[in-house]
């Protein structure tokens, strides 16, 4: 019997604290963010029980961390807590931004329309190309000496 995998699927559940929350997994490259939105927040994001500005230093990659929010006007309506592992700190990012942007579908699908279209629903799924036997990365060849 072959084990289900849980992480993918969108879900909305309550904590037993009595705070309800919606769930979603976001990917890019070997990044993967889950993401729970609470509702009746006041905008606290915490990644990997850290504040987000401690945990990503850089203010572009707060910006795309905030973006689907931003287009939805939701900004202060949610508190957000992610669990991101693998990766560099850009493809943690946007893996963050595709997890908040599928847990927004599961709060109001409505917005399906303007996070489809700002492209925040698809996930980016290059990966780095294995290694090829006789080249030296993927697709690079030793150089070709005639004598």
């Amino acid at each position: 019997m072959a084990k289900q995998d849980t992480t993918d699927k969108p879900v909305t559940a309550k904590k037993s604290s009595g705070l309800s929350y919606h769930y979603a997994a976001g990917k890019r490259k070997t990044s993967i963010a889950r993401v729970r939105l609470y509702t009746g927040g006041k905008g606290d994001v915490v990644v990997n029980e850290k504040p987000m500005d401690k945990y990503f230093t850089l203010l572009t990659s707060r910006g795309i961390v905030l973006s689907p929010l931003k287009l939805t006007g939701l900004n202060k309506k949610f508190d957000i807590s992610a669990k991101i592992t693998g990766g560099g700190i850009n493809s943690q990012a946007e893996a963050l931004r595709h997890g908040i942007s599928r847990a927004l579908l599961e709060f109001d699908a409505d917005l399906r329309g303007t996070l489809k279209k700002a492209g925040f629903l698809t996930r980016d799924a290059r990966i780095k190309e294995r290694k090829k036997p006789g080249l030296k990365r993927a697709r690079r060849a030793p150089q070709f000496s005639k004598r």
